[in-house]
Parts: structure tokens; C-alpha cells; sequence
């Protein structure tokens, strides 16, 4: 909005005395500034909102009044009493990433594909928070209707974006070339340098599994104060520069890989992303007056997965979200050997002291700031490979 806003004035003022003093409005035409203005509006929205969301949701009594898993599983004497807290603080990030997004992004489809998904996965979190509140247990939404709205987006964004027609690329082999690729048929794998044809079956398949793997990964990590919101941050500075790097030809053509028309804007998406988990981050830092809840969290993993998938990245996703995988692989492990053993032996034996991983931590003693510490240096290690294989290849 503020882009054509600010085109618009220009347009208007050429010709009639007034260019040279608005000249200043061309500054919005550079995607830097744009992010720069996205990361501090929607930092300062979330400032601005964060008490009076977390007011009102406590006034709708939208708290956790009940004991979750981990103090179920004897880790209350090791933490802050956590009763009555409000959930779906989600609300926030979502809210002033999307407001700050149409403000100062140039819209296109990839800008719009993403806010969609975004408000799609954040309908189907608070959800599943509203029930869980209603039924102030853990339960919420059953796990087989969460799964088939993530897997129903999901198909829908990869069949729309293996329908769009090819897109022409640039890349330097020696001499400069023409190539041309699909956000779906074509991959990038890390530390590999060339484009890999897949079909349309396994692209979709992993287009998929990025959606909704990244959401469910998010999800899982969500269980300590701060844990998921700072990693959240860590991985969307990875973005930040790859979207970047993917929408500015030269970059794209210097670094060797896929250069994505319009891909730039997304940075401006990044960069709110950044300011709205900042401004969020400044209420859940320890001890949280709100939580993330599953409003926050799906949306914000789902939002990874299709941004990772749009800039032909998204193997390196998997790199700089290992924080993310390391909790849902925990998970799955957990529960798959629980059933195995169970079925040879009858009785179920567990790989981790508590999964998801962080949990595993609290109860070797672990205190939760120290587990949330030591969470955030792993994810660091994780972006700085995730960035380094922009040159090893």
C-alpha cells in the first residue's frame, strides 16, 4: 500500500513543480527500505497491541487453567507456576505480520499464496486452542482434522503452483544460459548446484511435506517460554536473505542459484515476520505473560514451508529449521518405538525421558532458561550452514 501510495504521488507530482521535493518517495521503491519499514511497523504494532490483547484475553478468561503434559509428567516443581496464563497470543503476530505485509509489500502471487496460507493454518490454531480452553485439557482439535486442513492447503498449493507456466531463469555454467524451470518439478539441493527434475508426483509430495512439516514441527517446539518464538526469529533472518538473494537477478546470477521473479517482495514478508516475532518475543521471554498457542505457531511453520517452497529451497529449510526437525523427529521416534515394543514385548519402552526433546532436558535437570539457551545456539549453528550453502556447492 505504501509502495503504490507513494508511486502514485510521484506520478502525480511529475511534471508539476513538486517532483525534486517528493523525490524522497523513491526511496520506496527499493525492497530494503520497504523491509525495513515492514520490521518496524509490525514490531511497533505488536508493542502497541501486546497489552491490550493479552487484557482482553484474559478477560474472556482464555487462559490455561489446566496442568499440561510436561507438569503432568513431574516438571511443575522445576518451573513458574504457568496456570491461568493466556493462550492464542499468536493473535498478535499474526495480526501485525499481515497488516505490515500489505502495507509495504508490492503484492503479487507469491505475497498473496503465503498471507493465505498464513490465515488459514492461524483459523485452524486458534481452533484447536478455543477447544482445548473449552476443554481445559491438552486436547483440542483431534489430530485427524488438523492434518486434513494442513494437507488440503498444502495440495492446493502445489497443484496451483505446478499449474503456473514455467518461469525463465538465469544462471552462469561457464557462459550465460536460459533455463527454464516450475516451482514444483524443479528442486535445489543444498551444497549441489544444479537443478533437479523431479516430476510433478514427488514435487507436490515434497511441497507437502514442507507445508506441513514445518507447521507440525513449529507446533511441537511451542512448549517452553520463548523457545519456538526465538527460533522463529533465528530461521526467518535465514529467509530474510535467501528471498532476497532469489529476487534480485544479479544475486541470484553471482551466488548460482534460481533466480524467482518476485521472489524479492518476500523478503519485505521476512522482515515483518521478524518485527512481529520481536515485538511478541518482548511478552514470552521468561516467565511468558502470554503464549503462542497453536495460532501462532502453525501459522508461522506453515509460512516457513511455503516461503521455503516458492524460492526452490526448501531442503535447506530442513538445515536451518534443525531445532524444528530435531523436535518433531523426537516425537515420532518416541511414539513409533513405544508401539513397536509394545507389540513385540507388551509392554512400551521409550527412547527419550519426554518428547518433544526439550522436555527431555527439563527432566535430566535442565532448568527451562537453560534448555531455551542452549535451543537458540543449536538453531545459530543451524542458519549459519543453512547460509552457507549459498557458496559451498
Amino acid at each position: 500500500m505504501v509502495y503504490y501510495l507513494s508511486q502514485h504521488i510521484l506520478d502525480w507530482a511529475h511534471g508539476s513543480g513538486w517532483e525534486g521535493r517528493l523525490s524522497f518517495l523513491r526511496l520506496f521503491r527499493y525492497i530494503t527500505v520497504r523491509s525495513a519499514g515492514g520490521a518496524i511497523t509490525s514490531l511497533v504494532l505488536c508493542w502497541w497491541l501486546g497489552s491490550r490483547v493479552i487484557r482482553w484475553l484474559k478477560e474472556l478468561k482464555f487462559g490455561q487453567e489446566y496442568a499440561d503434559k510436561a507438569e503432568a509428567a513431574g516438571l511443575a516443581e522445576l518451573r513458574v507456576n504457568k496456570k491461568g496464563t493466556p493462550t492464542m497470543g499468536g493473535i498478535l503476530i499474526v495480526i501485525s505480520l499481515l497488516i505490515s505485509t500489505m502495507l509495504w509489500t508490492q503484492w503479487n502471487a507469491q505475497v498473496e499464496l503465503t498471507m493465505l496460507s498464513v490465515l488459514v493454518l492461524a483459523g485452524l490454531g486458534f481452533y484447536d486452542d478455543y477447544a482445548k480452553i473449552l476443554k481445559q485439557s491438552g486436547g483440542g482439535t483431534p489430530p485427524r482434522v488438523k492434518l486434513v486442513t494442513q494437507f488440503t492447503l498444502a495440495a492446493f498449493v502445489g497443484v496451483y503452483l505446478w499449474r503456473l507456466p514455467a518461469v525463465s531463469q538465469l544462471r552462469l555454467t561457464g557462459s550465460r544460459q536460459i533455463w527454464h524451470n516450475n516451482l514444483v518439478t524443479e528442486m535445489m539441493l543444498p551444497f549441489y548446484k544444479y537443478p533437479i527434475h523431479v516430476g510433478a508426483a514427488v514435487g507436490i509430495l515434497v511441497v507437502l511435506l514442507a507445508i506441513v512439516g514445518s507447521s507440525n514441527a513449529v507446533n511441537l517446539t511451542d512448549g517452553l517460554d520463548g523457545l519456538a518464538t526465538g527460533c522463529t526469529l533465528i530461521v526467518g533472518f535465514v529467509f530474510l536473505f535467501f528471498t532476497y538473494l532469489a529476487g534480485n537477478i544479479k544475486a541470484a546470477e553471482y551466488l548460482d542459484i534460481p533466480f524467482v521473479p518476485g521472489a524479492g517482495e518476500l523478503t519485505v514478508f521476512c522482515a515483518a515476520l521478524l518485527g512481529s516475532g520481536l515485538g511478541f518475543l518482548w511478552f514470552n521471554c521468561h516467565p511468558a505473560q502470554v503464549f503462542m498457542g497453536d495460532t501462532g505457531s502453525l501459522a508461522l511453520g506453515g509460512a516457513f514451508g511455503i516461503v521455503a517452497v516458492l524460492i526452490h529451497q526448501p531442503f535447506v529449510l530442513v538445515i536451518a529449521g534443525g531445532v524444528f526437525v530435531a523436535e518433531a523427529v523426537s516425537v515420532i521416534l518416541q511414539k513409533g518405538w513405544f508401539k513397536f515394543t509394545r507389540l513385540r514385548t507388551g509392554t512400551g519402552q521409550r527412547i527419550f525421558l519426554m518428547a518433544p526433546l526439550h522436555h527431555h532436558f527439563e527432566k535430566k535437570g535442565w532448568h527451562e532458561s537453560q534448555v531455551v539457551m542452549r535451543f537458540f545456539i543449536l538453531c545459530l549453528l543451524c542458519a549459519v550452514v543453512a547460509l552457507a550453502t549459498l557458496k559451498l556447492r
